[in-house]
């Protein structure tokens, strides 16, 4: 059975970013793991640190239960995901666990640091999967099956110098949206901090219009995902693209610009 190893920063992340792959994944027999690297024990201006880090954990099990995916536990805490050999180990240990044939992470460069280095994160640790020597904390068997990792398309659609972004491909989400936004609404401690902090008008309105964007950019879908390969060089052929293979007439590249 392959496997999908969804890696990104904080609870609520895989939903807004990767959870319709994951779900048109579940159902065509793909084993599906879910971990974001943070707690997030600092998304409230209400709940102390320990209280948030725990209603955030509980509400990322109901989200990866809906999805039907194995929930891991964070290693971080928010604003603290660095990138340093102690976080690379524990990503390392993980890959190696998980043996995915995809690995779906945040993009190289987003808006906030924690999303930044968790796609660092994701890509040395698998990087190491098969490295004999490095030791994974805690120490699992190296292997060389080869990953496809993707990245997702970053917050707003935009690089943190606020040019827009075109993704490799589209992945139409369509029939599982509502599933999508339903794993989404598990994170209800997020919809009054994230008004706050963020200017978001409301986290399930906000994914119904980025989703609506990315479908009409598609030129195909209603809903969809947007998604980039990482470069294949230490993790597998240069062709590969099992999320097209999977996926078929649900997997679009982007179009061309017209010259």
């Amino acid at each position: 059975m392959p496997s999908v190893l969804a890696i990104f920063a904080h609870p609520d992340d895989i939903e807004f970013r990767a959870a319709g792959t994951l779900l048109l994944l579940k159902q065509r027999g793909w084993e599906v793991h879910y971990c974001n690297l943070s707690n997030g024990n600092l998304g409230s201006a209400e709940m102390s640190i320990s209280e948030t880090a725990l209603v955030r954990r509980k509400e990322a099990q109901a989200s990866a239960k809906l999805l039907g995916a194995t929930w891991h536990r964070s290693i971080c805490s928010d604003l603290q995901v660095f990138y340093n050999d102690a976080t690379i180990r524990r990503v390392c240990a993980l890959v190696r666990e998980t043996k995915p044939t995809v690995l779906l992470t945040h993009p190289t460069q987003d808006y906030m640091e924690d999303h930044t280095n968790t796609c660092r994160l994701a890509v040395t640790g698998a990087f190491a999967r098969g490295i004999p020597n490095y030791r994974s904390t805690p120490q699992r068997p190296p292997h060389l099956e080869p990953v496809t990792i993707y990245h997702s398309m970053p917050h707003g659609l935009l690089d943190p110098m606020r040019q827009p972004v075109t993704p490799e491909a589209y992945v139409d989400t369509g029939a599982v949206h509502s599933l999508k936004r339903d794993a989404l609404a598990c994170h209800r401690s997020q919809k009054n901090w994230l008004d706050l902090t963020q200017g978001t008008d409301s986290y399930l309105h906000a994914l119904d219009a980025e989703s609506k964007t990315l479908g009409k950019h598609s030129g195909a879908f209603i809903h969809a995902e947007g998604w980039s390969r990482h470069l294949h060089l230490g993790f597998g052929d240069a062709t590969a693209n099992p999320l097209k293979d999977a996926l078929g007439k649900a997997f679009r590249f982007a179009p061309q610009p017209s010259v």
